[in-house]
């Protein structure tokens, strides 16, 4: 008899996870985590982990560097890393091996640093440590890697603490900490979330780079579809503990088989439509909690094409014949996803003809927002010192159109969010003008009628730090409607269950506290609770950036929905450039506090674009990898709101600036150009120039299926 054909060491994958199942301990028993999951990652990969928060991502990335805490374990199956099962191995053998050959990149990097030690010490340590290296070669080859992933001033840097560089700076630090040992597998836990989207993209950039430089695996976890479009080899899609469909990146765009892939499809807006051409549909329900999921198939409750077999027998992972894509579905041959049409209940915008009003609701002319900074010499201490502020917003100038909506982009620190709590009245104006109904809104808030103070409402980025723990939900959404006397007392509780409703949730939520709910469900009381005062204006700062594309989806459709209905005018913030597209009619680009390019959403996203618009185009993650996207990439960090570069504040970064004749004009102020009525851009280099310049992405490029 024949020997078996042993397995070539190269064939063997860095990481091979077969039927995992990781459970914790919890009152009265336990609960599995996640379950039935396989995968595997070869040298030189990257395999995206995808889907929405509580399907077990994360768990699945920490299981595999025991990373569970003290209630959680390997309930069953294996976890190989080069070829040697990593499941019960504890104490130092695993410490050594976290930290010379395994790696994590963590959503958070200020989680990752010590905020007492200089950044230094903290990267030497690695090497010191784990490779005995002396304290003088560390520092040569932790410069050397800082540089590699293009941190300025590597040298200096590794003087500095973490709270003195940018959140983009400290992503890369933590990214050349974990390299720092060539480690033959790098996992990332949503590395990207909380960045701009042009450090987004320069850290994409470099885990490309990396990746064919150092051959290492890597295991990529997000729940943003473009992102994974931009670095994936293969992809695997999780839901509810489970690996539903694993493929690779160009199947998974081109033809997802499984009806949760396709539904996250659906849910992602594409650059380059706007809501008139495309409509998100959300997938609906919620992620099953891990001790409340369903007999048969997990999705089966949010499933559009469910039968019978599917609530009772739990599917298989298998192979799709002809192709690489393995997935978790009884009827995935019979599911078309061209001919998939929405549920009848399904409520969804558009279905109100707006009228078209010509009115101005809000005016702004050279708006501008100083911040005093005081020094620590005793001058400063003494009022002698010369005063230095922060520009955070200088010389803006803008109208918004009634029932219409402006979005406004940029990187952080530019000023959008400034500019907002300036018109909404947490912060007072230095100079300029803001009228809001005719009536000059750049005196204190304090000062304001109560009629205007109702007319003018805020939807915040972070609903958890605007309700109040103690208070239930009826009650936050209550207190608007009692304090603007919107309606007689006997009618409030009604009304609150009629927003409630028209949130699509129900009057079970009334008597709820705020830590009941999930990120999404907050997220609509605290818009809820915007409307409630039925307001003309509603200003809405990133609202959306922090939920899953399905809550995602769902949020946007209902501002849409409300917009129509009542004709309510919209200020959006977003450093999302896709959702902006999607949601807004105008668009405001922001830089340094100045606005650099100004006009109606469907000419921004075209030629000519001002440079720092091509730039942020550029770095928009698209969810379709046979997208054709133009690399434009700007070079350096921002600078100083302090002191900002003379004349055009890009100049320093600037990636057109060559092609002017005379590079120095920059240093002066730009003329404020028309490229048509309403459209202007803040730019030296003339429009007909700037025509030239290709399209950052070519649309009919971009698959729109589904």
């Amino acid at each position: 008899m024949a020997e078996p054909t042993r397995r070539k060491s190269e064939d063997i994958p860095v990481l091979d996870i077969e039927n995992l199942a990781v459970a914790y301990k919890v009152r009265g028993g336990e609960v599995e985590a996640i379950q039935n999951v396989t995968l595997d990652i070869k040298k030189g990969e990257s395999h995206g982990i995808v889907g929405e928060s509580g399907c077990g991502k994360s768990t699945c990335a920490w299981s595999i560097i025991n990373f569970l805490g003290a209630n959680g374990y390997v309930k069953r199956g294996t976890i190989k890393f080069q070829g040697k099962n990593l499941v019960g191995k504890k104490g130092e053998e695993l410490r050594r091996l976290r930290g010379d050959q395994i790696a994590m990149v963590y959503q958070d990097p200020m989680q990752s640093l010590n905020h007492s030690m200089v950044l230094g010490e903290q990267l030497k340590e690695v090497l010191t440590v784990h490779q005995g290296m002396s304290n003088k070669a560390a520092e040569k080859d932790c410069i050397r890697m800082l540089e590699k992933v293009q941190m300025p001033d590597a040298a200096n840097v590794m003087r500095r603490f973490p709270h003195q560089i940018s959140g983009g700076q400290q992503q890369r630090v933590v990214i050349a900490m974990a390299l720092l040992n060539n480690p033959a597998l790098l996992l990332m836990d949503e590395p990207t979330t909380a960045l701009d989207v042009t450090v987004e993209a320069a850290v994409l950039d470099l885990i490309a780079d990396l990746r064919k430089e150092f051959n290492t695996a890597i295991m990529y976890i997000t729940h943003d579809l473009g992102v994974v479009a931009r670095v994936s080899t293969r992809v695997g899609v999780m839901y509810a503990g489970e690996m539903v469909e694993r493929a690779t990146v160009e199947e998974l765009f081109k033809s997802p088989q499984h009806p949760y892939t396709q539904g996250l499809m659906r849910c992602v807006p594409k650059l380059g439509t706007d809501r008139s051409s495309s409509i998100l549909y959300p997938i609906p329900g919620r992620v099953p909690p891990p001790g409340g999921r369903p007999a048969g198939c997990v999705f089966w409750p949010r499933c559009d094409y469910v039968r019978k077999r599917c609530r009772e027998e739990r599917p298989k992972l298998r192979s799709i014949a002809g192709t690489e894509t393995w997935v978790r579905c009884h009827f995935s041959e019979d599911i078309d996803m061209g001919s998939w049409e929405p549920p009848e209940d399904l409520v969804l915008p558009g279905t109100v003809q707006k009228k078209e009003v010509d009115e101005t609701i809000l005016e702004v002319k050279g708006l501008k927002k100083y911040y005093r900074v005081r020094g620590n010499s005793l001058k400063d201490v003494f009022g002698m010192g010369e005063k230095q502020y922060v520009k955070a917003v200088e010389h803006a100038s803008f109208k918004v159109p009634r029932g219409k909506t402006l979005g406004i982009v940029g990187e952080s620190g530019c000023g959008k969010s400034t500019l907002v709590k300036t018109i909404i009245g947490l912060e007072r104006a230095t100079d300029g003008e803001a009228r809001f109904l005719g009536f000059d809104i750049t005196n204190s808030i304090s000062a304001r009628d109560r009629k205007l103070i109702q007319e003018l409402q805020m939807v915040f980025q972070n609903p958890d730090s605007t309700m109040n723990p103690s208070y239930t939900v009826g009650q936050q959404i209550a207190r608007p409607l009692k304090r603007f006397n919107v309606m007689p007392k006997e009618k409030i509780t009604d009304e609150v269950l009629r927003l409630l409703r028209s949130m699509r949730l129900d009057e079970k939520y009334y008597d709820r506290l705020p830590r009941q709910l999930s990120g999404g469900e907050k997220q609509r009381v605290g818009i809820a609770r915007a409307l409630a005062s039925h307001p003309d204006l509603v200003l809405c700062d990133e609202p959306v950036s922090a939920l899953d594309v399905s809550v995602q989806a769902a949020i946007i459709n209902l501002l849409l929905e409300i917009q129509e209905e009542f004709g309510t005018t919209l200020i959006f913030i977003s450093h999302d450039l896709s959702v902006t597209r999607f949601f807004s009619e105008y668009v405001c680009v922001m830089y340094l506090g100045q606005i650099m390019e100004l006009g109606p959403a469907e000419e921004i996203y075209a030629p000519p674009y001002h440079p720092y618009t091509e730039a942020l185009l550029s770095a928009v993650p698209i969810p379709d990898p046979t997208a054709k996207q133009k690399r434009v990439r700007l070079q350096g960090v921002v600078p100083s709101a302090i002191a900002p570069p003379s004349g055009c504040r890009l100049n320093t970064r600037c990636p057109r600036r060559e092609m002017l004749p005379d590079p120095d004009i920059c240093l002066t102020d730009p003329p404020w150009r028309e490229v048509h009525p309403g459209h202007h851009i803040y730019c030296h280099i003339p429009l007909d120039e700037l025509r030239k310049i290709d399209p950052v992405v070519s649309i009919k490029e971009v698959n729109h299926a589904g």
